[in-house]
């Protein structure tokens, strides 16, 4: 089954409709790139993927062991490189819940995410710079 259809809207823009859902989502080229950057740029949505990948399959854990993950926030800095122009680095910075979580729900829920489809599909090239932050007891 087909997952997406994309029309290419001139001025280097595209419109992406997940065909499943209706969804849609603009992309852009970067204003770096001669674009507009009114948009995510297709680079932008793939390490923003990875991010929600992460999460997604830290959800999935965290449902299965019993853990709350609700609230947690990730910082996505994508870092671009020349000869050739590809994603060089993505630094994911997980921020979680103001939880006192115990080391094995740590390991379990980091495990999730480093193992994640998205992560492990990307070019092992591009280095994944991922952080969490957890919530200390005083």
């Amino acid at each position: 089954m087909t997952t997406a259809k994309i029309i290419y809207q001139g001025d280097l823009r595209t419109l992406a409709t997940h065909l499943r859902s209706g969804q849609e989502i603009i992309t852009d080229a970067p204003v770096d790139n001669n674009g507009k950057g009114e948009a995510f740029s297709p680079t932008d949505l793939t390490a923003t993927s990875l991010g929600c990948c992460m999460v997604t399959i830290m959800g999935l854990a965290a449902d299965t062991h019993g853990i709350d993950i609700n609230g947690t926030q990730i910082s996505i800095t994508k870092h671009m490189v020349s000869d050739p122009r590809r994603i060089g680095g993505i630094d994911v910075t997980f921020t979680m819940p103001d939880i006192d979580y115990s080391s094995k729900e740590k390991k379990i829920l980091e495990h999730a995410a480093l193992t994640c489809p998205v992560a492990k599909s990307l070019h092992p090239d591009i280095k994944q710079n991922v952080e969490f932050q957890w919530f200390e007891q005083a």
